[in-house]
């Protein structure tokens, strides 16, 4: 099956079409960076976008969303490695303890600042309700989100989403 990952194509072989894609993520390409949280795409860890969307891959088989753009943690900074305006939100508010969580929740708010690049407070609980956090960052993660708005907003830390 052919998949676009990141902006690149990739040829991926031995893989049961009905392998959700999360797995062929972690196991089949070496990107670790989306999390296995439940299993059922109700904890928002497994979150990547499809399409610039958001989506759960643990509950989507990898041939269903085969010659679409697949976007992971990992193709978020540019190819320079420079951080998107969400990543460099969440340093600077230090948002992760545990940090399980925390790539599907920097992939949500992303595509909510991509459709709503000034969104209020209940915008952002509304976009973010199906993440969960064990820890219980949800207040660093609102304010996170409204300072990458802002750095948007002022053309600080780059685009979004790179394209690779």
């Amino acid at each position: 099956m052919r998949l676009n990952i990141n902006g690149k194509d990739v040829e991926v072989t031995d893989v049961d079409e009905t392998t959700p894609l999360l797995w062929v993520l972690r196991d089949h390409l070496g990107l670790v960076g989306t999390k296995y949280g439940c299993g059922v795409a109700q904890c928002g860890a497994c979150t990547v976008h499809l399409n610039g969307a958001p989506m759960r891959s643990c509950s989507i088989p990898a041939s269903a969303v085969a010659g679409q753009k697949i976007t992971t943690i990992e193709g978020l900074a540019n190819k320079d490695g420079k951080l998107n305006a969400v990543q460099a939100a969440w340093i600077e508010h230090d948002v992760a303890q545990c940090g399980y969580c925390q790539a599907g929740q920097i992939m949500t708010a992303t595509a909510l600042l991509k459709s709503n690049p000034k969104p209020t407070d209940a915008d952002i609980d509304a976009a973010m309700a199906g993440n969960l956090c064990r820890c219980g960052t949800y207040i660093r993660i609102r304010k996170a989100i409204h300072a990458a708005a802002a750095n948007i907003a002022k053309g600080a830390n780059g685009e979004l989403i790179s394209q690779n």
